[in-house]
């Protein structure tokens, strides 16, 4: 069983990544748990989810100690980073992010992932560059499942546009 938590602003495509994440482990064969929690302000207001992949049932969509954190922001880091399981990992954007994590249980990256993606013009693609991270450094999904779960996950109106530059986005995460 993988436990991650995805924080950030309503925006930054927190839910979509965490979305994005149980599309895959569907696709292969996986018991999976989608549990989103933000403010009713919703866009630029806080938000989270709760992404659990597993071989076996899941009995509570609730993850409170991550085995996989991703932040989008310097609030969300600070509140959850402490959470991070031991042997864990900690993906964080670094943009405004002035304090780093003290602690040596954790691997921990810090990614510049909304200016790489502002840098490559695909802006508040950020998310994507962070989950191709986590898919580098975890390899949670075969790779032929990446592209079919993009394919699940992004709505059919938006295909056309966005296809292949959230794709391109999870390959520039992959490389670093």
């Amino acid at each position: 069983m993988t436990e991650i938590l995805l924080a950030g602003f309503g925006g930054q495509g927190v839910l979509f990544a965490g979305k994005f994440l149980c599309c895959a482990g569907l696709l292969e064969g996986k018991e999976v748990s989608w549990l989103p929690s933000y403010g009713p302000e919703m866009r630029g207001g806080t938000c989270h989810c709760s992404v659990i992949i597993s071989d076996d049932t899941i009995g509570s969509p609730v993850v409170r100690e991550p085995d996989i954190l991703v932040t989008f922001n310097p609030p969300s880091f600070n509140r959850f980073e402490s959470k991070v399981k031991p042997g864990g990992i900690l993906l964080a954007e670094n943009n405004k992010l002035e304090e780093k994590s003290n602690r040596t249980d954790i691997k921990t990256f810090y990614v510049p992932a909304a200016q790489m993606a502002s840098d490559e013009d695909m802006l508040g693609l950020g998310n994507m560059i962070l989950l191709g991270k986590l898919l580098a450094e975890k390899a949670l999904f075969k790779p032929e499942t990446i592209a079919e779960a993009m394919r699940k996950a992004v709505p059919e109106r938006k295909a056309d546009a966005m296809m292949e530059k959230n794709l391109k986005a999870i390959a520039i995460g992959e490389k670093l």
